[in-house]
């Protein structure tokens, strides 16, 4: 089983089914990922813990090239709102998406 905290809001639309596609850098940790692991999720807010099986992995060089392939709703975005992959990097600056490339890890309640 494989472990990461998340921020409430993303956690909610996790937990309410909204938001299915879980995006991170594909560092070293990330890329011990396999399809069919477990991966739990913790609330930062909460500590509440939500389990989710690891469906499917889309790897991308940037989050710019990963965007446009899915919803915006399963990225974890409102259908009110813009999806732009320069969100991601306040957590990811460019640099590292280059270095490491980028996870789409695509999750399903369990």
């Amino acid at each position: 089983m494989h472990e990461m905290h998340l921020d409430h809001e993303p956690f909610e639309l996790i937990k309410n089914g909204k938001k299915t596609i879980e995006l991170r850098l594909n560092d070293e940790k990330r890329q011990l990922l396999q399809v069919g692991e477990t991966l739990l999720f913790t609330d930062r807010k909460t500590n509440e813990e939500l389990k989710t099986r690891i469906v499917a992995l889309h790897h991308y060089p940037t989050f710019t090239l990963l965007y446009p392939h899915f919803s915006k709703e399963a990225l974890g975005y409102l259908p009110c709102e813009d999806a732009d992959p320069k969100d991601m990097e306040v957590y990811y600056p460019l640099e590292q998406q280059q270095k490491y490339g980028v996870l789409g890890i695509e999750i399903a309640l369990i």
